[in-house]
């Protein structure tokens, strides 16, 4: 909540100084567009099915993933003045903890998830060159570097991985030029749709399946220059 209260006044912020933008010839002139930006990643990461338990699981248990803040840079391609291709980079390190009969288990720790997107963005332009946009396209989780977290290895468990998943982003946001430049400001909210599958071994054997709804919310702001 806390989050979210304060990405409405950073977008809140930024809508009034749209207020003071000016001309926007120079950015429009531009069909590249680059993004950098401060992002932050609130995942669910809840267990949606129990393949395999030989640990024992107590009933009720659950999983959550820690949110995370990482700076993140988009590139994007003008097509037209209404539309674009958008592509971001970034890297989130999320631990996952325990929630329900499990609340507070470290069972996962260090994940890193490359969430390579690509969307296809529509434009509104308005007077003084502010556009608000949506966009949607494919994405794909790519999860490397994770480890075993403590209360995991208590129960016996030696290694654990996170399988890489295809997905989905919807996209919406609002891009506003400074006035006589190509620098502007822009806030950014995406939501994506995307699962993984957690496998824990002990030694060689499997002994926990569990997949998971990521499904996180995506929300950035930051600066952009056209050229």
């Amino acid at each position: 909540m806390r989050d979210q209260k304060l990405f409405a006044a950073i977008a809140t912020s930024m809508l009034a100084l749209a207020g003071t933008a000016g001309s926007a010839h120079a950015a429009e002139n531009g069909k590249f567009q680059i993004k950098v930006m401060a992002t932050n990643v609130a995942v669910d990461g809840a267990i949606t099915k129990v393949n395999r338990d030989q640990l024992g699981l107590p009933t009720g248990s659950d999983t959550r993933a820690k949110d995370a803040w990482v700076p993140t840079i988009a590139a994007e391609y003008f097509v037209s003045p209404r539309f674009s291709i958008e592509t971001i980079c970034c890297v989130t390190q999320h631990d996952v903890r325990g929630s329900g009969a499990l609340n507070g288990a470290a069972l996962v720790d260090n994940a890193e998830v490359i969430p390579a997107t690509v969307t296809l963005k529509y434009h509104f332009p308005l007077e003084g060159g502010v556009k608000p946009y949506i966009g949607a396209g494919p994405a794909y989780f790519m999860v490397f570097g994770e480890s075993v977290g403590s209360s995991a290895r208590a129960l016996g468990a030696t290694k654990v991985g996170l399988s890489s998943e295809f997905g989905a982003a919807l996209q919406a946001g609002v891009d506003i030029p400074l006035r006589d430049k190509a620098m502007g400001l822009s806030v950014d909210v995406k939501r994506y749709f995307v699962d993984t599958t957690a496998r824990f071994h002990a030694g060689s054997q499997l002994v926990l399946e569990t997949e998971h709804k990521l499904n996180p919310w995506v929300a950035s702001a930051g600066v952009t220059w056209r050229f």
